[in-house]
């Protein structure tokens, strides 16, 4: 007569497993092996995923001119300029500078209109020129993020205020740098992160102006 079959002897146990224990062993296995065959698809899906963004930035052409808007001043001003009796500052600048903005804006404190116009600089830096029309103190104060004037420089003809605030650690945005001038009712504010130089390039652009409203 054939013996009965005996279980698997384990090792741990030192003796067959009994058909429970071989049943909760197989469920493991099964368990772990779907385990294991659900990350590698993971991982293969991340890969795949990872390939086509590849593509997709190798397909991409790409430029060596900067990513940014350069805005035509000139025309915007010319339509901006029906709601000022002052001619709007529209410099001209040389080969390396560009605008980013330009647009009449109207303070919310206020309600003061200024034009603005904005410009990256050859040096990848910015300027932000704001001609404030019939404005008062407080509206300047408040671009140059209420600093104090360090000193005064004379460009082109035209006397300035300077508001050098590169060495503070205060968080100025961008009034790391300002020069404001007075023509008649009409205040000129510049501030931006640019050189000095920079900032004389485009004080001279617009001298004539604000010469023209003094």
């Amino acid at each position: 007569m054939a013996e009965p079959a005996q279980g698997r002897v384990v090792a741990e146990l030192g003796r067959p497993e009994t058909p429970e224990e071989t049943a909760a062993r197989k469920a493991k296995n099964s368990r772990e092996y779907r385990e294991r065959k659900t990350t590698r698809n993971l991982v293969y899906a991340l890969l795949a995923s990872l390939a086509v963004v590849l593509v997709i930035v190798l397909a991409v052409p790409r430029s060596d001119e900067p990513m940014h808007a350069d805005v035509d001043v000139a025309a915007i001003a010319e339509q901006a300029q029906a709601g000022s009796e002052e001619p709007l500052a529209v410099p001209d600048l040389p080969e390396g500078w560009s605008a980013n903005a330009a647009e009449l804006r109207r303070s919310q404190t206020d309600g003061i209109t200024a034009w603005y116009t904005g410009y990256l600089t050859p040096s990848g830096e910015f300027i932000g020129l704001s001609q404030g029309l019939d404005a008062n103190a407080t509206w300047s104060a408040d671009l140059l993020a209420r600093t104090l004037a360090t000193g005064t420089v004379q460009i082109d003809g035209v006397d300035w205020t300077v508001y050098d605030n590169r060495d503070s650690s205060d968080d100025l945005g961008n009034a790391r740098y300002g020069l404001t001038t007075e023509a008649g009712s009409t205040v000129f504010v510049l501030v931006g992160t640019a050189t000095d130089a920079e900032f004389a390039t485009l004080a001279s652009a617009i001298a004539d102006t604000v010469q023209a409203q003094q």
